[in-house]
């Protein structure tokens, strides 16, 4: 009986840290987008989504709710990544989602903003952005969406020590995605340093300043092509 105790006790303690791993933190937000859509005209996301759709593309359709999944497909006549977006207010946070490339030329970005921080362009913080052969992490606080660097990037008078400063705001690293198939993404983020897994696999980390920055307000989910997601879920730590 002794001996009965001891195993089941090692057992639970040694599955704490795993059961911990499981849980990134308060989950805050998830949606399976098992609903429909009233009518086939315009972006009907539901569920407090926003989408760039009315100011991008001429206000034609570009997100569509298909068979309990969102379909994410940029318009011919869009001069922007149609953005699709929802309030996460955290500072250290979690965001799972599932995934479906379509395309060699399709790429998913998620772009943590603090709309009200007005140091940077349209309040990009930083991003995770998935393409099918790379994942790059990026700090666009203190890089390219910085004012200083922006509007100089604009103005065409950005200098080459910016230029040089900008390349190590952030890092890219290899990955294979095969095309239309189910994959689970992963995006992590504690104090100044954000974590990228895809399906299950540690894709690579990158540390700097900006993703530190303590009020990320919204994520924003970008596509430049064609990528239909499902099963979001936002966790916060803190």
């Amino acid at each position: 009986m002794m001996r009965h105790l001891l195993l089941r006790l090692l057992t639970f303690c040694f599955a704490l840290p795993l059961m911990a791993e499981e849980i990134p933190g308060t989950l805050v937000f998830s949606d399976e987008f098992e609903r429909k859509e009233t009518q086939s005209v315009k972006d009907e996301p539901g569920n407090g989504w926003n989408t760039s759709s009315s100011w991008s593309a001429k206000g034609n359709k570009q997100v569509a709710l298909i068979d309990g999944a969102l379909h994410i497909y940029i318009h011919p006549e869009a001069n922007h990544a149609v953005d699709v977006g929802h309030a996460f207010a955290f500072v250290d946070g979690t965001a799972v989602m599932r995934f479906k490339f379509h395309g060699e030329k399709d790429t998913l970005m998620l772009n943590f903003a603090d709309l009200s921080y007005k140091e940077v362009h349209a309040g990009h913080l930083c991003a995770a952005t998935f393409g099918v052969k790379k994942v790059t992490l990026q700090d666009m606080k203190t890089g390219g969406m910085n004012l200083k660097y922006y509007d100089a990037r604009k103005a065409g008078t950005l200098s080459k020590e910016d230029q040089d400063l900008i390349k190590t705001k952030s890092q890219t690293f290899p990955n294979d995605i095969s095309l239309n198939e189910w994959h689970s993404l992963k995006v992590t983020i504690v104090g100044d340093t954000m974590t990228a897994e895809v399906d299950g696999k540690r894709i690579g980390s990158f540390s700097s300043p900006g993703i530190a920055h303590e009020s990320k307000q919204v994520l924003r989910l970008l596509v430049s092509n064609k990528v239909t997601i499902d099963d979001v879920k936002y966790y916060r730590q803190k």
